[in-house]
Parts: structure tokens; sequence; C-alpha cells
């Protein structure tokens, strides 16, 4: 088993972009995400209460089932998908290796 794990960001359609994590630290997709460069405002720290991390998984393996306070979080976001999550609720984790997302639109 490998301890790091390879995600792809959906840049537009076709486009992707690979991003490297470790899965030994215990960070969250959020954090890889914002690691990378990515514009993810996280206002409340990866504590699944401002939605500001929203995702949309394309593809990959299967995840863990969202917690109630991921997804009441998600149910109050204008625009929800079946793939919605919250990348802060994403532990890294060698299972997700091949996980295809894409970031979703912040409305404020």
């Amino acid at each position: 088993m490998t301890d790091e794990v390879r995600v792809y960001v959906e840049e537009t359609p076709g486009q992707r972009t690979e991003v490297v994590g470790p899965t030994d630290m215990g960070l969250s997709l959020m954090e890889l995400l914002k690691a990378s460069g990515y514009d993810i405002q996280a206002t409340c720290g990866g504590m699944a209460l401002c939605g500001t991390c929203h995702i949309e998984v394309l593809a990959g393996p299967a995840l863990d089932e969202p917690s109630d306070d991921e997804l009441a979080m998600l149910e109050s976001l204008p625009v929800m998908s079946q793939g919605s999550r919250l990348s802060c609720q994403i532990r890294l984790d060698a299972r997700m290796d091949g996980l295809v997302l894409r970031l979703m639109p912040q409305t404020t």
C-alpha cells in the first residue's frame, strides 16, 4: 500500500489536473486542495459549518458516507448534486486513489 494518494480535479470538462497528497498525515481533502493552490475559502476551518469547500465527486472509488452534519450543510447550499461533498470532511486515504472531482462554484 502506498503512502500517497492521487486525486484529479476537473478544471473544465475533459481537462483534469492531478493532485498528489500524503495519506499518513491525517490531512483532509480540503487541506490538500488548498495546499495545491485551489481557491477554497474554508471559512469555518473544516468544521462542516460553511460549505465553502463544496466539491462534486465525478468518478472514482466510493467514499465513506457523509455524516449527518455534512449532509445538513450540503442540503442548505443553493446547488447540490448527487456527488456533492464537503472536502473538509474527507480524510486522505489510499482507498480514494483515482478520485475525480470538481470544485463547486461559491454562491454568496
